[in-house]
C-alpha cells in the first residue's frame, strides 16, 4: 500500500545548513518519492526556559511503500546524521525535526503520538507550510481542510515570516536545476555541506595536495556544489520538468528537436562525456513544448550514466508522456575517459540510437528522421 505522507521540518541550530541538507537527504532517498516541498517560514521559538533563535519551518509531501513505523525510523536516521539528539525537553533547540504529521485518509498512533498531529490546529508554523502543498487535504476525523485551518490561524500569526519574501539564504526550489556561475562560487563564511566537503578534502590529500593552500581552501565547497548540480537528475522527474506542458493538437507530421547539447559523467570513471541529442516523434493527438524536450534530456544526462542507457531512457520518457505513434533518439558524444586516459583517442566519438513505434517498424519513417537530423543546412 502506497501512502502519501506530510512531513514537517524544523531547525533553529545552524538552520540554513540543516534545513537545506535535510531536504536534500529526503529528495535523494530511494525509499520514497518527494512530490512537493513548501516554502520556508521563519517563526519564533515556542516555550523553553530562555530566549532561543527563531526556527526555519517547512513541509514535504512524499509517497512511499514504507509502513508508518519504518518511515518513522528512517526519519530518525536522517535526524541522527544531522546531529539531532532527542532529550526529555521538548522545547530544546535542535538541529532538525523530521516529524510525520499527517498520512492521507489515515488515523493511527505512532510511538504514543496521534497521527494526524493535533498541533496542526494550533500552530501556524505547522499549518502554513502544510496548506501550501496540500491545501485540499481534509484532516482525517474532521471536516477541516488544511487551507481552512491555515486561514483560521492567519489572523494570529503576525510573527511568522515567509522566507521567500526576502533574498533567500539558500536554494529551496526542489525542481530548479538550471544553474549559473554564482551558484557554484564560495561566499565568505558560507556553510554548504560539511560532510561532502570533508570527503573532497580527503581526496585532495590522497592525491598529494594541500587543501589548506590558498587556491584550494574553498575548493571542497565548490566541488560539492558542482556535483549537486551535475547529478541533479537524481532528484527530479520527467513529470516535474514537463510541468503540464502537453497540448492537444491534430498535428500528425514529424517533430524534431536536434542538436540539444548535453553534459554527463561516465559511471565507470566519473569523467565527463558530452555531445548532442536529436529527438523526433510522430504525434498522436498530443505535442510537447519544445524547451521541455531539452529539459527531459537533462533529467537523464545529469546522473552517472552510460550513453546507451541514457539514449533509451530519453526515448522511453517521450513515449510515456506523449503516447505518440513513434519516437526516435540519436545521441552523438565524445567521452573524456577515452580521450584523457586509456586509449587516449582524441578524435573518437560514439553514436547510439533508440527507436520506438513506427520509427522502429517503418524503414521509411526511420530514414526520414535520420536524413533530417543529418541535414546541417
Amino acid at each position: 500500500m502506497r501512502d502519501r505522507v506530510l512531513i514537517a521540518l524544523g531547525s533553529n541550530v545552524n538552520r540554513e545548513y540543516n534545513t537545506t541538507r535535510a531536504l536534500k537527504l529526503l529528495q535523494q532517498d530511494p525509499r520514497w518519492r518527494v512530490l512537493a516541498v513548501s516554502p520556508i517560514y521563519r517563526t519564533p521559538a515556542i516555550g523553553g526556559r530562555g530566549p532561543q533563535p527563531d526556527y526555519f519551518n517547512a513541509a514535504v509531501l512524499i509517497e512511499t511503500d514504507l509502513s508508518p513505523e519504518a518511515l518513522h525510523r528512517a526519519l530518525r536516521e536522517i535526524e541522527a546524521r544531522l546531529g539531532r539528539i532527542r532529550t526529555e525537553d521538548k522545547y530544546a533547540s535542535r538541529t532538525i525535526d523530521l516529524d510525520i504529521v499527517l498520512i492521507k485518509d489515515r488515523q493511527l498512533e505512532l510511538h504514543g503520538a496521534p497521527i494526524p498531529d493535533p498541533d496542526i490546529f494550533h500552530y501556524p508554523h505547522l499549518a502554513f507550510p502544510l496548506a501550501d502543498i496540500a491545501p485540499d487535504w481534509r484532516v482525517p476525523g474532521t471536516s477541516h481542510t488544511l487551507k481552512h485551518i491555515a486561514d483560521t490561524l492567519r489572523v494570529s500569526a503576525e510573527e511568522i515570516q515567509l522566507m521567500t519574501e526576502r533574498k533567500p539564504l539558500f536554494r529551496v526550489d526542489t525542481f530548479s536545476h538550471y544553474g549559473s556561475d554564482q551558484i557554484f562560487e564560495a561566499e565568505e563564511n558560507e556553510v554548504y555541506d560539511p560532510e561532502f566537503e570533508a570527503m573532497i578534502r580527503q581526496i585532495l590529500i590522497r592525491i598529494g595536495e594541500d587543501p589548506n593552500r590558498e587556491g584550494l581552501r574553498r575548493t571542497p565547497l565548490r566541488v560539492a556544489k558542482a556535483y549537486d548540480f551535475l547529478t541533479s537528475g537524481y532528484t527530479t522527474t520527467v513529470e516535474e520538468v514537463v510541468n503540464n506542458a502537453i497540448f492537444t493538437d491534430s498535428c500528425d507530421e514529424m517533430v524534431i528537436v536536434k542538436d540539444i547539447e548535453f553534459y554527463s559523467m561516465c559511471e565507470h570513471h566519473m569523467i565527463p562525456f558530452f555531445g548532442r541529442v536529436h529527438v523526433g516523434y510522430l504525434p498522436q493527438g498530443k505535442v510537447i513544448g519544445l524547451s521541455k524536450v531539452a529539459r527531459i534530456v537533462d533529467v537523464f544526462a545529469r546522473r552517472l550514466q552510460i550513453q546507451e542507457r541514457m539514449t533509451n531512457q530519453i526515448a522511453d520518457a517521450m513515449v510515456d508522456i506523449l503516447e505518440p505513434m513513434g519516437v526516435g533518439v540519436v545521441v552523438e558524444a565524445s567521452h573524456l575517459c577515452m580521450m584523457m586516459r586509456g586509449v587516449q583517442k582524441q578524435n573518437s566519438s560514439t553514436i547510439t540510437s533508440a527507436m520506438r513505434g513506427v520509427f522502429r517498424k517503418d524503414a521509411r519513417t526511420r530514414a526520414e528522421f535520420m536524413n533530417l537530423i543529418r541535414d546541417r543546412a
